[in-house]
């Protein structure tokens, strides 16, 4: 049974240029990338814990309006 796994904040960029974002682009203190008229704030640490990468999904799910189950994140 597949679980959800920490993420180097590399791998999490690639997955959500998947997903049709924009290239990350400096912003203050964090960078951020754009999906239409929807902005994600990303963290800047190394590598985003479970809770975190979560956290973001649900972000990612509430601003696009596309649902990110585990297996299509892993899938991506």
């Amino acid at each position: 049974m597949a679980r959800w796994t920490p993420c180097k904040r590399a791998d999490f960029i690639r997955k959500l240029k998947r997903l049709d974002f924009s290239p990350p682009e400096p912003g203050g203190r964090h960078d951020f990338m754009r999906h239409g008229t929807y902005t994600l704030t990303l963290p800047g640490n190394p590598e985003y814990s479970v809770p975190q990468v979560r956290m973001l999904l649900r972000e990612v799910e509430l601003g696009t309006g596309r649902k990110v189950t585990l297996d299509d994140w892993l899938a991506l």
